[in-house]
C-alpha cells in the first residue's frame, strides 16, 4: 500500500494523465477512453440484474458497437459536437449506451433522475437546450406537455405507438444503423457532462465536466475506492446523481472495470441477494442506505459478514456508529469521503493509500487537491477553527471545476473555491465536517454542527435516523431541536424525549444537546439521499409565526 504523504508529494498531473489515458489531455475522446480500448478483450463491461430477476451483461466490444449505432443515429439527425442529449432512464444497458453515443461524436450527456417530477425536467432540458431526450415507457408521461421539449427516443416504443406517435423507437433507429462510427477528438477543457446541482437552496445551476476530469474520476476509483482488477464493484447510487454517474458509470469503465446495474429499489432483502450473487466485495453508497442496513434484523445481515473488502461511503458525512457497527457486525472497514458535484471526490479516507483514519473525519485532501478552511474574506484560518472548507485553486492541479455555466454569484474568491460547508482541518492536515454553512447552530454563544449531535443521537439504540436544527430562542439564539426517527421496538414518549436530550448530553457537552426532541415518521431529503434541514428551519419558523398570530 502506498504512503498517502509519498503520493501528495510525488504527485504530477501529466504522469498521472499519461498513466490512466490512452493519449493525451490534449486529443482525447470520453467513448474511446471509458469503451473502446477494451472492445478488442473479452471483459464483461455491465451486469444487468432486472426487478424482474432478469439477468444481462454486456462486453465492452458490445457496448462500442451499440453505441456506435445509436451515435450514428444521433449523427443523422444533426447531433454536433458540443449538443446535449438527455437521458430520463433507470439502470438499465440503454442508459450506458446513450451516455457513451453522446461522447463518440463530442456531444455532451446531461442525466435526468427518474423520480424527478415534469417540472424538474423541464428546468434542466431548458437550460441545456437538450437536442433529444431518451426515456423508456416508466418515465415517458413526464414529458407530456412540457415545454420546448426536445424530440424523444423511447425504449420500446413501439408498445405506446397510439399514444406517442411521434416517438422515436431506441432499438429500432439503432439497429438500422452502421456500427462504424469515427470518434470525434476533444481537448481537456471540453465538456463531456453537463451537470446540474441539487437546488436544495434554489433553482439548479448547470455546471459542465471538462475530459480532463476523467483522471480525477479515476484517481479517485484508485485511491479511495480502492479498486481492483479482481473485485466485484457495486456502486449503489443512481446514476441520474453525481456520485453514481461519476464513479458508478465512467470512473469503473475508464479503469476497464465492469459495472453493475440493479434495477430494484433499495432495500436490505435486495442488497443481501446481490451481494451474494455477486460475490460484491467492494461496495460504495451513502449513508441513507447503511443505516438501513444498521437497522434490519441482525440475522439478515448475518450472511454479509466478512464478504466486503472494502465499504466507501459519500454524500453525507459518516456517523461514528456506523463505522463501528461495520466493523463489529460486517467485519468489513467502511471509509468516508467528501465532495460535491462541482468538484467531484476531494477529501477522501483512502483505502489504497496508508495514512491515520480517526472517526468523524473525512479523511485527508485527496492527491492533487490542496484544502483550507477560510473566512468569508477568504482569509485562512488556523487549525481546529470551523470555517468555510475551500480548494486552494492555486495548488490544485487536479481541480477541473470553473464556475457555473449561469449564475448570479462566483462560488471562488481570490484563489479559493468555497464549498458552502463549514469544516475544520486539524493539525495532522484532516478535515472534519460541520454542516452546511447556514446549517451550524450558535446556541449561548457557542457554535454547534448538526451532525456531531446528530451522530450522539444515532448511538442510541432506539434511533434509527435524526436531523437537527436551531430553533430561533429570545435567550439562547437558538436551542437545538432534533426530528427522530425511531427503531422498531422503541416507544415514542415524553420521557424518551428527555432520555435522548440526557443521552447526547453526556456524550458531547452542557450546551450541545437538544433541548426539543420531535418523533417523526420520515425526514426531509434530496432525491439522492440528504437531509434537507432548511425544510425543517423553514417548518419551524413557520409554526412560530402560527402561535405569534394567534396570541395577537
Amino acid at each position: 500500500m502506498l504512503n498517502y504523504q509519498e503520493a501528495v508529494q510525488t504527485f504530477d498531473l501529466n504522469t498521472v494523465a499519461n498513466e490512466l489515458l490512452s493519449g493525451s489531455l490534449n486529443e482525447l475522446n470520453a467513448c474511446y477512453e471509458c469503451c473502446d480500448r477494451y472492445a478488442d478483450t473479452d471483459k464483461v463491461a455491465l451486469y444487468w440484474h432486472a426487478k424482474d430477476g432478469r439477468k444481462e451483461q454486456f462486453t465492452f466490444a458490445e457496448l462500442k458497437k451499440y453505441s456506435s449505432q445509436f451515435a450514428n443515429f444521433l449523427k443523422s439527425q444533426g447531433v454536433q459536437v458540443g449538443d446535449r442529449v438527455s437521458g430520463l432512464l433507470p439502470r438499465t444497458a440503454e442508459l450506458i449506451i446513450t451516455i457513451l453515443a453522446a461522447w463518440r461524436i463530442g456531444a455532451v450527456y446531461q442525466p435526468l433522475f427518474t423520480a424527478f417530477g415534469p417540472k424538474a425536467i423541464e428546468h434542466r432540458l431548458k437550460l441545456a437546450g437538450s437536442k433529444f431526450v431518451v426515456t423508456d415507457l416508466a418515465n415517458r408521461e413526464k414529458l407530456v406537455g412540457l415545454e420546448d421539449c426536445p424530440p424523444i427516443v423511447t425504449v420500446h416504443a413501439e408498445q405506446v405507438v397510439e399514444q406517442y406517435p411521434q416517438d422515436i423507437s431506441f432499438w429500432d433507429v439503432l439497429n438500422q444503423q452502421s456500427d462504424a462510427c469515427e470518434l470525434v477528438m476533444r481537448q481537456s477543457s471540453d465538456p463531456f457532462l453537463l451537470m446540474f446541482t441539487s437546488g436544495t437552496t434554489g433553482p439548479a445551476k448547470p455546471l459542465q465536466v471538462p475530459h480532463k476530469a476523467l483522471v480525477a474520476f479515476g484517481r479517485y476509483m484508485q485511491d479511495a475506492i480502492g479498486l481492483k482488477e479482481d473485485d466485484s464493484f457495486w456502486n449503489i447510487a443512481d446514476p441520474g446523481w453525481a456520485y453514481g454517474l461519476y464513479y458508478g458509470i465512467t470512473g469503473p469503465l475508464f479503469l476497464g472495470h465492469a459495472t453493475l446495474f440493479y434495477e430494484g429499489g433499495f432495500s436490505v432483502d435486495n442488497v443481501c441477494q446481490i451481494v451474494q450473487e455477486y460475490q460484491i466485495n467492494n461496495l460504495a453508497g451513502a449513508p441513507t442506505a447503511y443505516r438501513m442496513m444498521m437497522a434490519a434484523e441482525p440475522e439478515k445481515m448475518a450472511p454479509l459478514r466478512g464478504k466486503f473488502r472494502v465499504v466507501s461511503s459519500a454524500g453525507e458525512p459518516l456517523n461514528p456508529e456506523v463505522i463501528r457497527w461495520f466493523e463489529q457486525a460486517l467485519d468489513a472497514p467502511i471509509f468516508d469521503h467528501y465532495g460535491q458535484t462541482e468538484t467531484g471526490m476531494v477529501v477522501c479516507n483512502h483505502h489504497a493509500l496508508s495514512h491515520p483514519v480517526h472517526a468523524g473525519s473525512a479523511g485527508f485532501a485527496s492527491p492533487g487537491y490542496r484544502i483550507a478552511v477560510v473566512n468569508e474574506q477568504g482569509q485562512e484560518l488556523p487549525a481546529d477553527t470551523p470555517g468555510i472548507l475551500a480548494v486552494d485553486v492555486n495548488q490544485s492541479p487536479m481541480m477541473w471545476f470553473s464556475g457555473y455555466v449561469e449564475s448570479r454569484k462566483s462560488p471562488f474568491i481570490g484563489q479559493y473555491y468555497l464549498t458552502g460547508d463549514t469544516a475544520e482541518i486539524h493539525e495532522d492536515g484532516s478535515m472534519s465536517f460541520v454542516g452546511r454553512s447556514d446549517d451550524v447552530i450558535t446556541t449561548s454563544g457557542y457554535r454547534v454542527g448538526p451532525f456531531d449531535v446528530e451522530s450522539a443521537l444515532l448511538e442510541h439504540d432506539a434511533v434509527v435516523e435524526a436531523a437537527v436544527i436551531g430553533v430561533p430562542d429570545p435567550e439562547r439564539t437558538e436551542v437545538i431541536k432534533a426530528f427522530v426517527i425511531l427503531a422498531n421496538h422503541a416507544q415514542a414518549s415524553s420521557n424518551l424525549e428527555e432520555e435522548l436530550g440526557q443521552f447526547v448530553k453526556k456524550r458531547l457537552s452542557a450546551h450541545a444537546y437538544p433541548r426539543l426532541v420531535e418523533f417523526v415518521s420520515e425526514l426531509p431529503k434530496t432525491p439522492s439521499g440528504k437531509i434537507q434541514r432548511f425544510l425543517l428551519r423553514n417548518q419551524e419558523i413557520s409554526k412560530q409565526q402560527e402561535r405569534l398570530n394567534q396570541a395577537v
